[in-house]
């Protein structure tokens, strides 16, 4: 379980106040996949970063009784002098993983070859992507956060990266963000929608993306 408990979030931007989270309570309950809708610049981003951790609110708090990931995928953790092989291990003594099982899980997932040797800095976008996947699966988390993510690579690595999502997915909840309805379907139960700093939570995904819709076309109007 997730809860946000009088949770506000404000920006100060050029002297002017954006308020993305205002005083937001709700529970995002322990094994659902929870799609995370609300229109660009509703605060969606920073709604996963204050959850995750990244992120300190203006105001309230997180509490939680499980463990929760980073954003799926992201790669600005890395030390960029340590090479991929390195990294991995530092974050698997972080999370108290067995370091080589998680070393061969993602030496395999990731295909870099000698490159996973290599210091991350010397890596191209893509090889940090693969490798950020890599490591973000290879960590059993109660609850994924997942920020538009996308696998990068031929086909066949999209296809092993989906299959492995999809499992994960069954034995453990996420929050996702997408701007893809079929996708947000087919991984996700419930659904909480954010429009100007206020959160509805949905137990049924198709509920709160009919709302989401309705929430465009009113801004649309």
């Amino acid at each position: 379980m997730i809860r946000l408990q009088n949770l506000t979030k404000t920006y100060v931007l050029e002297g002017r106040r954006k308020t993305v989270a205002r005083d937001i309570t709700a529970v995002f309950p322990t094994g659902v996949s929870v799609a995370l809708l609300g229109r660009n610049g509703a605060g969606k981003s920073s709604l996963l970063k204050m959850i995750s951790g990244e992120m300190l609110p203006t105001s309230g708090e997180i509490l939680s009784d499980g463990t929760i990931s980073w954003p799926v995928g992201f790669a600005g953790s890395f030390h960029r002098e340590l090479s991929g092989e390195q990294n991995c291990r530092f974050l698997a003594r972080v999370y108290g993983i067995d370091t080589d099982e998680m070393v061969a899980f993602v030496k395999d997932f990731a295909e870099l070859g000698d490159h996973f040797q290599l210091p991350i800095r010397t890596y191209s976008s893509g090889m940090k992507a693969r490798l950020a996947f890599g490591v973000s699966m290879a960590v059993p988390f109660d609850t994924y956060l997942v920020d538009e993510v996308s696998a990068v690579g031929d086909a066949a690595f999209k296809s092993k990266s989906n299959r492995v999502f999809n499992e994960r997915m069954a034995k453990s909840g996420a929050i996702v963000v997408s701007h893809s309805m079929g996708m947000l379907r087919k991984t996700c139960q419930a659904g909480a929608v954010l429009e100007d700093g206020r959160l509805s939570y949905y137990h049924d995904i198709e509920d709160a993306i009919e709302q989401h819709l309705e929430n465009m076309r009113r801004r649309a109007r």
